[in-house]
């Protein structure tokens, strides 16, 4: 921690209201009480108005009531080094731990929060995102306020803190209120930056924010003056000073020293005195007063400026390229000139830390006095005199930014170590800042294309447009490094598909195919290529892709990760396609022979999650669960926790929809929902939740609010260009049949048929446009609507899950001519009873219950409806149930807990070679299917994994 301090501690005049301020919020901060509590507090105002002396004042009285402070300041020749800010809050509180105590303290968050507080180095691997970072520096921070409560964080100049930094305690501020935290900050308001402006509007318990601090009065400068000269200076002088400073308390202070170092009479004739005195306080006064030190005094002061804040005397030495007594001699003369000071305290809390300026406005006014060329070149010899210092190529690169190229392959190789140290560490915009130098300087002919490569996987989440340009130019570049190519080229496919340009992916994966003659790392590009040609809703050829694939991954063994990428792509190819579930788990099943990361370093986590999401496709949706947690946790490891974990908790929502869970799945969506709202409206991530979050809805029977949701997010055309499952037009068809829009409905489902059924995608498991297409046209048309109907039931058959043949049968039967119904209904009831689809078995039930008026199927549709969270259905099929005059039955299973009598009804299915029969389902097996995740066929498998997790 730096600020500007001085020994003795400064009057404070006309800060009355604000120190009432301050002691009220320490009073509700350490008080006793149900109002206790923290509060934000910022205070705004020009430079030189008392935010340093009011803060330093703050910190005095916090010690004084025993509170842990933490604090911070903004450097404006520091604001290119991320983190700074934050480092200086919290590195000092760990100070002296050992590895073994931080990875203890800090838990699965170490590794990623550490490399950004510098607490270690970061490791090798896909580095943290910008939200996970934010997410876990926001534990790191409560987590010290709960253990060190009550806590006060003051940042001084915040306007001057790393983006990094301020952004992250912007967004931490709205929380200091239900904290033991008292978060003070200081700030120009002119100069804070946009992403900081949560601190302009932010309400606190003291009162409107911000804070602004005013001008001194006459009355309060004279009060100065004759404080600091006696109390014999007359009115006029003391006015006379008031005017010359505008009631800068800063000008005044330093200006009543100048009065008393010259000796000058505090009297009506040497008034016009002071207005020199003034000016040499400030601009070319200051520089001129500085200039009288001499030259070797002036050489330090410019190493200083150019250091910065916290400046080590050694080091400012070097860079001003003077010995150790002249910089001893030089800092004496700068202390006494009031423009250095020695980093003390204003308490006998803090701890010195090196030299600064008496005041920013001193280090501005010397930074800018020195001539450009020598401004730089000071910066070339700060970088490599911290280098030397073992601080590292990080804090070289705020130097190295402010220098000319000179063609120099040592800048280009700590450039290049600072952006891969700050990337890895989670700060990809300081990374591209210092790779975009790099690339300035310029790197030698053979390395440009790797510069490029680097700067295009920097600017990849802030700048996809950018990445483009840098990837492509780096493939422009004459290079012989195959493996630089490929990860090139996997990286610009990458960020094309990622901006919803998946058709140039696609391309510039073929073009390299074409010409890449190793088979393996052909074959690694042909992976690339299936995957997002998979995702590629307007894909023009899709047959032909499937048969090539097809064709390819049944001669692979699964020798390697990009042989099993290979294997998976088939499975999610084969189930939308709709061949045979034991085909599509079969192939599954092979990839998953052995562990199969999420969250590897040069791979993207799509075909993880499409493997793990055909086992839902394919009624085994407990094992998808199964494998979703396992990524889940590694994302969360990883400190993914942007895209990555909206992803995953979105698709386990839709998971526990298809099982019937919909209370679960309601709020698994929207915590989905949440992260994708980081991440940015229209995105992909965004599509996908809210499209599972408005089926989830609708299926509770919310079809206002889902509507309501869907105008709130602008969910509808125009649709991605990505595959979204659930498919976004069809669940937006589905929402305007809910609302009656029965015309506009039919028109988007038309348009689904013409989107899918070209590429060849016909299970009604992953869309059931079909199905709804029937329901939609059944009044109107009720020929095409069962002809539509009976389609869908031929495909799910040929696919073969129950439950995606009993929805289908389901919705026939809804169709069909009534003497028909029962028996489709019969047949819906009996595939669903032995599958894990619980609403689907809800809606079935209640279906033929109310079709044969039988209570015995009501009152199961009633607690089967109860134990999905179906709140509409439960109410159709209770009040059919006491329109016959039935009782209701009582309460509800539970649906996380299965029962030995489950368990062993499961067992004796798995034993038994005996189908089960059509007219006669086993209630308890249903159960023990719907709670085990799985249907029939599955309840091996389900069983050993019950197992597992009970031990």
């Amino acid at each position: 921690m730096t600020d500007h301090r001085t020994r003795k501690r400064r009057t404070m005049v006309e800060r009355d209201a604000e120190l009432a301020i301050v002691d009220e919020a320490l009073d509700q901060l350490t008080g006793p009480g149900p109002d206790a509590g923290g509060t934000l507090l910022a205070f705004s105002g020009p430079a030189g108005l008392g935010k340093t002396t009011l803060l330093a004042e703050l910190r005095r009285r916090a010690h004084a009531r025993s509170c842990t402070v933490l604090a911070a300041r903004g450097g404006e020749q520091e604001q290119s080094q991320p983190f700074h800010v934050a480092r200086q809050l919290i590195q000092p509180q760990l100070a002296g731990t050992s590895e073994q105590e931080l990875r203890a303290a800090l838990g699965s968050w170490y590794s990623i929060v550490g490399p950004a507080l510098g607490l270690c180095a970061p490791e090798q691997g896909a580095p943290p995102d910008p939200q996970g970072l934010r997410d876990g520096l926001d534990w790191v921070l409560t987590h010290l306020v709960v253990k060190r409560a009550p806590v006060a964080l003051v940042l001084d100049d915040a306007h001057w803190a790393d983006p990094e930094s301020l952004s992250w305690l912007a967004a931490f501020a709205p929380r200091a209120e239900h904290l033991p935290l008292l978060l003070v900050v200081a700030y120009r308001p002119d100069e804070l930056p946009a992403h900081a402006d949560a601190f302009r509007t932010l309400p606190g318990r003291a009162g409107q924010r911000p804070l602004p601090l005013a001008p001194l009065t006459p009355a309060a400068v004279a009060a100065l003056v004759r404080d600091a000269i006696g109390e014999h200076a007359d009115d006029a002088f003391c006015h006379e000073a008031w005017t010359v400073t505008a009631g800068n308390p800063f000008e005044a202070v330093e200006l009543t020293a100048k009065v008393r170092g010259r000796g000058l009479r505090p009297v009506q004739e040497n008034a016009p005195q002071l207005a020199d005195l003034a000016a040499a306080q400030r601009g070319s006064g200051l520089v001129a007063r500085l200039e009288r030190l001499g030259p070797s005094t002036v050489r330090f002061a410019w190493a200083c400026a150019v250091l910065g804040t916290a400046i080590p005397q050694d080091i400012a030495a070097r860079v001003a390229a003077l010995g150790t007594e002249e910089a001893a001699g030089a800092t004496t003369r700068l202390r006494d000139a009031r423009i250095l000071s020695a980093a003390g305290s204003t308490t006998d809390h803090e701890p010195d830390t090196g030299l600064e300026f008496v005041h920013p406005l001193i280090a501005t006014a010397i930074y800018r006095a020195i001539p450009d060329a020598l401004r730089v070149a000071l910066h070339g010899k700060a970088a490599a005199a911290v280098v030397d210092a073992g601080l590292g190529s990080s804090a070289a690169a705020r130097h190295l930014l402010e220098t000319h190229p000179e063609n120099d392959p040592w800048v280009v190789r700590t450039l290049r170590e600072a952006a891969g140290e700050n990337l890895r560490a989670g700060a990809p915009d300081a990374a591209r800042r210092q790779l975009a130098r790099a690339l300035r300087e310029p790197p030698d002919f053979d390395e440009r294309a790797a510069v490029l490569y680097e700067l295009g996987c920097a600017s990849l989440l802030t700048e996809p447009a950018n990445t483009v340009n840098h990837l492509r130019a780096a493939l422009a570049e004459p290079f012989d490094d195959p493996a630089l190519r490929q990860g090139i080229v996997i990286r610009l496919a990458q960020v094309l598909a990622h901006s919803d340009r998946l058709a140039e992916a696609s391309e510039s994966l073929a073009r390299e195919i074409a010409q890449t003659p190793d088979v393996r790392a052909r074959l690694r590009l042909q992976s690339e290529q299936f995957m997002w040609d998979a995702f590629n809703a307007a894909e023009t050829d899709s047959p032909a892709r499937s048969r090539r694939l097809t064709r390819l991954a049944d001669r692979l063994a699964g020798r390697d990760l990009t042989e099993r990428y290979v294997i998976a792509l088939r499975a999610w190819d084969a189930c939308l396609r709709g061949e045979p579930v034991d085909v599509v788990l079969h192939h599954a099943g092979r990839v998953l022979e052995r562990p199969f990361s999420w969250a590897h370093e040069d791979r993207g986590f799509e075909v993880p999650v499409l493997a793990a999401m055909v086992h839902m496709y394919a009624d085994r949706p407990g094992r998808a669960e199964e494998l979703f947690e396992a990524g889940t946790a590694e994302f969360e490891r990883q400190g993914w926790r942007g895209a990555h974990l909206s992803f995953a908790y979105s698709l386990r929502a839709y998971i526990r929809y298809r099982r019937g869970r919909l209370v679960e799945a309601e709020e698994l969506a929207r915590s989905g929902l949440r992260l994708a709202e980081r991440v940015g409206r229209r995105t992909p991530v965004h599509w996908y939740a809210i499209a599972i979050l408005l089926t989830t809805l609708l299926a509770r029977g919310r079809a206002d609010e889902a509507w309501e949701l869907a105008q709130e997010h602008e969910f509808g055309a125009p649709f991605p260009a990505a595959v979204v499952f659930p498919d976004s037009q069809t669940v937006y068809a589905e929402l305007l049949l809910a609302r009656g829009e029965v015309r506009a409905a039919v028109a988007e489902l038309e348009a689904v048929d013409r989107r899918l059924t070209p590429r060849g995608i016909q299970n009604p498991a992953w869309c059931p446009w079909q199905l709804h297409l029937a329901r939609a046209v059944a009044a109107d048309d009720p020929q095409r609507a069962r002809a539509l109907a009976a389609d869908a039931v031929r495909r799910a058959r040929a696919f073969g899950a129950p439950s995606a043949v009993g929805q289908a049968l389901r919705v026939a039967a809804e169709v069909a001519a009534p003497q028909d119904r029962t028996e489709l209904l019969r047949e819906a009831v009996t595939l669903l009873s032995a599958s894990p689809a619980g609403y689907e078995l809800a809606r079935a039930l209640n279906a033929l219950g109310y079709g044969l008026r039988d209570a015995d199927l009501l009152r199961a549709a009633v607690l089967t409806a109860r134990e999905c969270g179906a709140d509409a259905l439960v109410e159709e099929a209770t009040e059919t149930l006491l329109g016959l005059g039935g009782a209701l039955p009582a309460g509800s299973p539970r649906v996380d807990w299965v029962t030995e009598e489950e368990i062993r009804a499961a067992d004796l299915a798995v034993r038994s070679e005996k189908e089960l029969e059509p007219a006669s389902p086993d209630w308890v097996l249903s159960a023990a299917c719907r709670k085990l995740g799985t249907d029939r066929s599955g309840l091996r498998a389900a069983l050993e994994s019950f197992a597992r997790s009970s031990t």
